[in-house]
């Protein structure tokens, strides 16, 4: 899935395809901003890790799930 994080005073966004499920991410993004870890931690679809400090979180944007499309048609 598409997860969206937008950081303060920084010009862009950071986008990565998460193979964690919505309800982890919400639950890491909660965590973060509850203040029960300074840094807001996700994992892409390759392994690696992203980190946040949570402190300079401005928005997360969960997106839905993407299913992997096989094929050379157009939609």
């Amino acid at each position: 899935m598409e997860v969206k994080i937008g950081v303060q005073h920084a010009p862009r966004e950071i986008v990565l395809e998460s193979g964690q499920d919505a309800e982890e991410v919400e639950r890491a993004v909660a965590e973060a901003l509850a203040g029960k870890s300074q840094l807001l931690s996700l994992v892409d679809e390759h392994g690696r890790k992203v980190l946040v400090p949570a402190d300079r979180l401005a928005y997360v944007e969960i997106g839905e799930p993407t299913t992997r499309r096989v094929g050379f048609s157009a939609l």
